[in-house]
């Protein structure tokens, strides 16, 4: 009789640590850093709509400003790379096929959202360099100028947020699936796309309300690029 033929056993986790993995965790760790101090660190944070205050008090500590400003920018971008480069890494795993659709649909959300920064960095600089000591009445006309335009960049908020929002819920649900990452990752990752979407669909005149999730957000990224550094990534069938 012939011997039966044992099967090879499935590994679970084979969790990779190298060269790939070390460059994807720091590049989370230096996109959470700059994201959030960038944006916490801000002297002046102008609102939807900007107001005549706005403009002297960036005027006020301007170089300041507009360097903290870049770095927030700089922040988005890292973070797009660092997205990037976790799906990179998984080229070869079968969690591809949610976390590169997630990734894609992310990394959308936070271009749309860096270019609506970017009209609030242009204009808020511009107007503290061209309305210093001007009378009040310009200014408000100034300000007045600026609410149409404003009020598209905000929608081009909403849609940056509820892009990013979906494309997190989904890359979550990919490292879940496949446990690329402890289940916790993935579990945050989803909870927030959907408070992303929740908030800004549900409440589309309370922007402010999204502060929240900026800050998950952010610890979200640093808490995966330190897992990353530390214990790598699984890249298991």
């Amino acid at each position: 009789m012939p011997s039966k033929l044992r099967r090879p056993q499935r590994q679970e986790h084979d969790t990779t640590q190298n060269e790939s993995t070390r460059i994807t965790g720091w590049a989370f760790v230096a996109s959470a850093v700059l994201f959030w101090l960038g944006w916490m660190l801000l002297p002046v944070k102008i609102g939807t709509f900007f107001q005549t205050s706005d403009f002297a008090a960036v005027h006020d500590q301007f170089r300041l400003w507009i360097w903290l400003f870049r770095f927030h920018l700089f922040g988005a971008v890292m973070a797009v790379s660092a997205l990037v480069a976790l799906g990179a890494v998984l080229t070869d795993s079968p969690a591809r096929i949610l976390v590169w659709p997630g990734v894609a649909v992310a990394v959308i959300g936070l271009m749309v959202g860096a270019c609506a920064d970017a009209f609030y960095y242009h204009f808020g600089a511009w107007g503290a360099l061209d309305m210093h000591e001007k009378p009040p009445e310009a200014v408000a006309a100034f300000v007045a100028s600026l609410e149409v335009s404003s009020e598209y960049v905000s929608c081009l908020v909403r849609f940056g947020r509820v892009f990013g929002g979906f494309g997190m819920l989904v890359l979550g649900c990919g490292l879940l699936k496949w446990k690329v990452l402890p289940n916790f990752i993935g579990g945050v990752a989803a909870v927030i796309g959907l408070a992303a979407m929740a908030l800004t669909m549900g409440l589309p005149d309370d922007l402010h309300f999204y502060l929240p999730v900026f800050h998950l957000h952010a610890l979200w990224l640093l808490t995966v690029g330190v897992i990353t550094l530390r214990s790598g990534i699984s890249t298991a069938a």
